[in-house]
């Protein structure tokens, strides 16, 4: 719940810094006082975006900050989760605006993205303001308030689950029918393609091969040129170097016996002459090797030409890639010609997921019709004391096509009277009607959701006398059961069941109007709901009057 709240330099709040307790609380105070504020800031605190024009005029920045008790309340996985510190009596949540238009979020000291902190904010906190009457016309709201009191979130998890499953099949089957129909109306011209690379019987590193081989046959000349020259130089019968090298070794063994150093050099200069050797034989082998062949040039050049004309015509760059269209080609031509399997298989997958779905939406329907009967009984018992004896409520459910949620259509349905028929709730009930039927929606899904405080912001619209002190009942009873329920109420019959009672007010200042929120003493309180009773001119009876409501 939340046991403190902590306001600086917010709109016209300069600081205001108050304790909350559990039970039900109220507050009251005059229209523009700032009650509205007070909601601003703990909106901002639930994740809602900021603005700048926010922050009191002349100020830096303004700090909302809160702590929450959550000992009653199993959360701690997600401050695990998000690797929060975790403190179970104080936990703190604070937002920061600076005139900038820079906005910080925190929790536990720790900073966390704005969605992190609505994320926890929705765990924590429910406002009802005025404007989520209107949430009566929309389905997914009422689909959803069936679901929290049907407990169904198990089930709904596994359909949903399912029913993803369902869409991704339909969506592959589509795009394979499309693919299919494609495919075969180009059949002919995949089947030329696929034929011509065939048809080039292509190998792996052959281009490359091939442009090595062409490029050695188109300097054959050169090289035949260049390979005689090194072998007339190496092998000449009188001047060939491997011969002068061994005349030399001959004259220096001659005089080794009378110069000892010769023999070494003698010795050295034969190695040299042996690795000449080796080298003249291979400039030999290779000139006998190489020849001038234009038919072979041709040949090969003939087949880089087809390689290099496929690449252009299939838009690659490597024989690797006309290899690869070769095997997509051949992939598709096999789903053509096998494609109808294909389709029948998909077919079968869908219709199979559709079954499966249908039977787990059938559960979901059974588990909200036995939820709606509930709901239509504990209406009747809930609006009959707010000044509605002869109202009828009930929860129609329809079938529909398959959707996120199952098949199930909901609508409130409601009459005030026996005379009208039962028609959508929004269209038919009255403002006070509406507030009635809000207000006991939210107290039977607050028995089913561990929400720590709900806030209702004047859910008394349209309603007044003996029917507001039921509905400050109903409020006083969720707040019996560790929860905290907090009222702005305009009514003096909600003001004086609170447990707690605090005011909000203005007043001009040296520095324009400030707000200022305190929590009533007795004295104060009976004097409060006494102007509320009577207005500005508080009468002793005024005064005797909020005296006995005070005691009930």
């Amino acid at each position: 719940m939340l046991k403190r709240l902590y306001i600086k330099n917010f709109t016209l709040i300069d600081e205001l810094d108050i304790e909350l307790y559990a039970g039900f609380s109220v507050i009251t105070g005059e229209t523009g006082a700032g009650k509205s504020i007070i909601l601003g800031a703990i909106g901002l605190l639930l994740g809602q975006r900021a603005d700048s024009k926010s922050i009191k005029q002349g100020a830096d920045k303004c700090v909302i900050e809160a702590h929450f008790d959550l000992s009653r309340y199993e959360l701690k996985g997600f401050f695990d989760d998000n690797d929060i510190e975790y403190d179970d009596h104080d936990t703190i949540i604070r937002r920061e605006l600076t005139a900038a238009g820079k906005s910080r979020a925190f929790i536990n000291d720790t900073p966390v993205a704005l969605s992190m902190l609505k994320e926890l904010g929705e765990q924590l906190v429910d406002v009802h303001s005025q404007h989520q009457n209107l949430l009566l016309n929309k389905q997914d709201f009422q689909l959803n308030v069936v679901d929290i009191l049907a407990n169904d979130q198990k089930e709904l998890a596994a359909y949903q689950q399912r029913y993803s499953h369902l869409q991704q099949t339909q969506r592959q089957l589509q795009q394979t029918e499309e693919d299919m129909e494609r495919n075969r109306q180009h059949a002919d011209y995949l089947q030329f393609q696929y034929d011509e690379l065939q048809r080039a019987q292509l190998t792996a590193g052959e281009q490359e091969e091939l442009e090595q081989q062409s490029d050695l046959l188109s300097h054959a000349e050169e090289i035949k040129s260049a390979l005689y020259e090194a072998d007339n130089t190496l092998n000449g019968d009188e001047t060939g170097t491997v011969n002068t090298v061994r005349t030399a070794c001959n004259a220096l063994n001659s005089i080794s016996k009378v110069l000892p150093p010769a023999s070494e050099l003698a010795t050295r200069l034969e190695s040299c002459r042996i690795e000449l050797k080796d080298i003249a034989d291979e400039v030999g082998n290779l000139l006998e090797q190489t020849d001038f062949n234009p038919a072979e040039l041709k040949q090969i050049d003939d087949r880089l030409d087809l390689l290099y004309e496929l690449e252009k015509k299939y838009h690659v760059e490597t024989i690797d890639e006309l290899i690869s269209q070769r095997e997509a080609l051949k992939q598709k031509l096999d789903e053509i010609e096998n494609g109808d399997d294909t389709l029948q298989e998909l077919r079968q997958q869908v219709e199979q997921d559709r079954t499966q779905c249908e039977q787990l939406a059938a559960g979901l329907t059974k588990l909200r019709q036995k939820a709606a009967r509930k709901i239509e009984e504990q209406m009747q018992q809930r609006l009959v004391p707010l000044g509605m004896p002869h109202v009828r409520f009930e929860v129609s459910i329809t079938t529909e096509e398959l959707g996120k949620d199952g098949h199930d259509k909901l609508c409130f349905l409601f009459s005030a009277n026996t005379s009208t028929p039962l028609q959508p709730v929004a269209q038919v009930a009255s403002g006070g009607e509406i507030a009635r039927v809000m207000l006991s929606l939210k107290a039977m899904i607050s028995g089913a959701v561990k929400l720590p405080t709900i806030i209702f912001d004047e859910i008394d619209t349209g309603v007044s006398g003996k029917i507001a002190e039921k509905m400050a009942q109903i409020m006083q009873e969720m707040g019996s059961y560790d929860r905290q329920v907090i009222s702005i109420t305009h009514l003096p019959q909600i003001a004086a069941l609170g447990s707690h009672h605090y005011r909000v007010s203005k007043e001009e200042g040296p520095n324009g109007t400030v707000s200022h929120m305190e929590q009533l003493s007795d004295e104060k309180r009976i004097r409060e709901i006494a102007q509320m009773l009577s207005g500005s001119d508080v009468t002793e009876a005024a005064i005797q009057n909020a005296k006995e409501l005070l005691k009930k």
